[in-house]
């Protein structure tokens, strides 16, 4: 099995404050107030009872399991492979934006068929209405009475394939079921199954006949992540598969099945998160809408992602406890396709990932 990828170093808060470039005016006030938290919020050792620590245990194997099973298919993406499972785990909904061919698409369908999840396909194209997604009422002529005929989006897993090649008015069908798992057809709500998420693609390159995304919808993703080009040896390794197969799919066994992942999901709200911690999330969140390069910082959606994600990373870790340290890992993929930044620094070339990691050196890392 693929162990998890060990956290990222840098725990130590004093070092971390050497090294880290003084915060910005909006935040330096706050920044006795916060560290004076941290002190106060320190609590002793916090200790899961065993049968806990079994079920997170549980976790972490299956994923690693998983993990294993997928990497038979993608090469030399650990990493992108262990985010995409902490997503799953944190029940969220993830945005691949990446050049194409790069596996966006196949990522998706080897882990609906490693997790043995129904799983379905959208091709977003400019004449995709609403009702091809969600469904629609359909007039039955032997009942005298219309029934309702599910869209492709009452699956497990559902791929929403080049986003955004659709109108905004087709997109808009998938904001109620990202958020509230659920669809409204006429005055009928319409629960979706269980588990449910929207893995999306979207290339950034490509221009005609495309639709960015609007950021209430952005925001709905979990996670916002790219897949990169493989290295020489990677690529060989690609090819050499390929040749000793000799066939384009890829036999991948199945792991696991919903009620498993459900189960899995539901383990990792006994993950204990430290009132200090809690409150280094909080701040990263709330420094992202101080910070004078951005005009719109991360909502409440971005740090209940923080929480949900860091707690997912600690599982796939082996542990019952969220460390700084998770919640660094994940914090590019969560908050930065929540910002907007103004004008002026859009022009300058500024990413939104830079923004967040440079906060991240700011912060002052809690000891727990």
């Amino acid at each position: 099995m693929v162990q998890a990828p060990p956290p990222p170093p840098g725990t130590n808060p004093a070092a971390g404050a050497a090294a880290a470039p003084p915060p910005p005016p909006a935040a330096a006030a706050a920044a006795p107030a916060v560290q004076a938290g941290y002190q106060q919020a320190a609590a002793p050792k916090h200790e899961s009872s065993p049968e806990v620590k079994e079920r997170l245990a549980a976790v972490g194997a299956i994923g690693q399991a998983i993990s294993a099973e997928i990497q038979k298919v993608i090469i030399g993406k650990a990493h992108v492979i262990d985010n995409v499972l902490v997503d799953i785990l944190a029940n969220g909904n993830l945005l691949f934006e990446d050049y194409p061919g790069l596996a966006k698409t196949l990522m998706t369908n080897t882990f609906a068929d490693a997790l043995g999840c129904d799983f379905k396909r959208v091709s977003f194209t400019p004449d995709l209405l609403p009702a091809d997604i969600t469904g629609t009422n359909i007039y039955d002529a032997k009942k005298g009475e219309f029934t309702f005929k599910p869209g492709p989006i009452f699956c497990n897993l559902l791929l929403s394939d080049e986003i955004n090649r659709a109108p905004p008015k087709t997109q808009a069908a998938l904001l109620e079921a990202m958020q509230e798992k659920q669809v409204t057809i006429g005055t009928v709500t319409h629960k979706l199954p269980s588990p449910f998420l929207t893995m999306a693609t979207q290339n950034p390159v490509e221009q005609e006949g495309t639709y960015p995304l609007p950021e209430a919808q952005l925001d709905r993703f979990m996670f916002k992540m790219s897949v990169g080009y493989p290295d020489r040896a990677d690529e060989d390794e690609i090819l050499a598969r390929r040749i000793l197969r000799k066939k384009d799919a890829v036999d991948v066994e199945v792991i696991t099945d919903p009620q498993r992942v459900i189960a899995m999901q539901q383990a990792i709200e006994d993950v204990y998160v430290d009132p200090a911690v809690r409150m280094y999330m909080v701040e990263i969140v709330a420094r992202s809408r101080e910070d004078p390069r951005v005009l719109v910082g991360s909502s409440p959606r971005g740090s209940q992602a923080l929480l949900k994600t860091g707690r997912a990373a600690a599982a796939m870790r082996g542990r019952d406890f969220v460390t700084p340290d998770d919640v660094k890992s994940i914090a590019t993929l969560a908050l930065s396709h929540r910002l907007i930044l103004k004008p002026e620094h859009q022009i300058k070339g500024l990413e939104n990932e830079e923004v967040i990691q440079g906060i991240l050196t700011q912060v002052p890392v809690p000891t727990v």
